[in-house]
């Protein structure tokens, strides 16, 4: 062993991993190749190699740990969207956190998402919107036609006010906002390739048993680790339930410009959803929600299959040239489809959104259908939310400090109980959306080309007139 690796274990910045070697070589990061020989060699206690030897920054960022407790302050699992932004929100009022992710990379599965009032205004806080502004389209109106006739059943304009200001909407690439989240941070705040897989207690810190076989001790962790949440199972949140559709989506490259105008297109009826958004004068995302049958047949089996069928379901229908067009020369997820799961609305109210020095947030909490194109921009909301309420309990004139239980406890249900309902009215006016816009009830169809695709489009308009405050 080197001397150089000598020193880095003396300084405790180390912690067992397992081969191969080159996935963790990645900034603010050191190895231990043989931790039980290292154990014999400097005469560790098994406790020191399981609690200290792990991932911490080398530079920039500084120790993760409480000072003195050979614990962290707070743990992040997932590092999604509510997991960057809860992480970037406590890093700009001066408190650290470490985040734990189970990929090896940063995972943006979607492509995009639409990103509405709300989320540019959580974006602000968290002091990047501009950025994300920069790249992105600003839509002026949405337009919502029937997939039966092809003719319009909702024409909306975007250029209105809302409570706090005008609305601004746009279709932001989702591997873009992770990077840019991540820019922000300090060097070594995401550990990759870290998985949950269990929690205990050992007094007030939690234990978290990793898939590598680390475990790290923990004063306060936030489950941001989606809809199969680790966390929620701990806090005895129930799992998300089947909707009963599916979605699927993609992104095409125009390089030389697509001709879409800043607008949304939505196509609906025929028991499916498709929506067409420029994200950019160059990249055109698009969606396809549908109820799965058998008739279905081997779609799901590869791209080249569901693009077809989704293809195929669309020619079917009234569906213009354009739109088709954009999904034939797209980029698909390796994932081809994905079940659609909500949390029952009952289960949040009744049920622990924080306990003690846990939480949750992002899909963890609040996993809701696609139609108000909500779920990410509820992620955000919550993290500045989640920042603004840990930082009060963790900073005493101005310095970050070691808070008690208690003060962690009283920060956490703070948080919980102004996310609440928020999270509860998402996932309600979703479903319902999404119950009207699918429907192939002859009443429900009737009504939704003549009558309620406005009031459904207006409604998504209200939801995202909302201000989840500055940090």
């Amino acid at each position: 062993m080197t001397d150089g690796r000598a020193a880095s274990l003396e300084s405790g910045l180390l912690r067992p991993i397992q081969p191969p070697l080159d996935r963790f070589a990645t900034k603010g990061r050191r190895i231990i190749e043989n931790p039980e020989l290292v154990q014999q060699q400097y005469s560790l206690r098994p406790s020191s190699l399981c609690f200290h030897l792990r991932a911490t920054p080398t530079a920039g960022g500084g120790s993760r740990t409480m000072e003195g407790s050979g614990v962290e302050g707070i743990v992040i699992a997932g590092a999604g969207l509510a997991g960057l932004a809860t992480a970037l929100g406590l890093h700009r009022k001066g408190v650290r956190s470490l985040v734990l992710e189970s990929s090896a990379t940063l995972r943006a599965s979607g492509f995009a998402f639409t990103t509405w009032t709300n989320a540019f205004r959580a974006l602000d806080a968290l002091g990047v919107g501009d950025k994300i502004r920069e790249h992105h389209l600003l839509y002026e109106r949405l337009l919502a036609f029937s997939a039966s006739t092809g003719e319009p059943a909702a024409k909306l304009s975007l250029k209105m006010q809302g409570k706090s200001g005008p609305h601004e909407i746009r279709c932001v690439k989702r591997n873009f906002l992770l990077e840019t989240l991540e820019n922000e941070l300090p060097e070594g705040t995401i550990r990759f390739s870290s998985k949950i897989v269990s929690i205990e207690e050992d007094g007030n810190v939690k234990l978290l048993h990793l898939s590598d076989g680390s475990t790290i001790r923990a004063k306060v962790l936030i489950g941001c680790d989606g809809v199969n949440s680790v966390v929620a199972k701990w806090l005895g949140l129930p799992k998300p339930i089947l909707s009963g559709r599916s979605a699927t989506r993609g992104l095409a490259e125009y390089p030389a410009g697509h001709g879409f105008g800043p607008e949304i297109l939505q196509f609906i009826g025929q028991g499916f959803r498709s929506g067409v958004l420029p994200c950019s004068d160059t990249s055109v995302y698009w969606n396809y929600t549908w109820y799965p049958s058998p008739d279905d047949g081997d779609a799901e089996e590869s791209v080249a299959k569901m693009r077809s069928y989704v293809v195929a379901k669309l020619r079917a229908a009234r569906i213009p040239a354009e739109a088709l067009d954009v999904i034939e020369r797209s980029e698909m997820s390796d994932v081809v489809s994905s079940p659609l799961r909500f949390r029952s609305p009952l289960a949040l109210v009744r049920g622990s959104i924080s306990r003690g020095n846990v939480c949750v947030a992002g899909d963890a909490f609040h996993p809701t259908t696609p139609e108000l194109g909500q779920g990410g921009c509820a992620a955000l909301e919550d993290g500045v939310v989640l920042a603004r309420c840990l930082s009060e309990a963790f900073l005493a004139d101005g310095a970050e400090h070691d808070p008690g239980y208690e003060a962690v406890t009283a920060a956490l249900e703070k948080y919980a109980e102004e996310r609440r309902w928020r999270g509860i009215r998402l996932i309600t006016a979703a479903y319902v959306i999404g119950f009207i816009q699918q429907s192939t009830n002859p009443v429900i169809k009737f009504l939704r080309e003549k009558f309620l695709s406005g009031l459904l489009a207006k409604t998504m308009i209200a939801m995202a007139d909302y201000d989840c405050g500055k940090l």
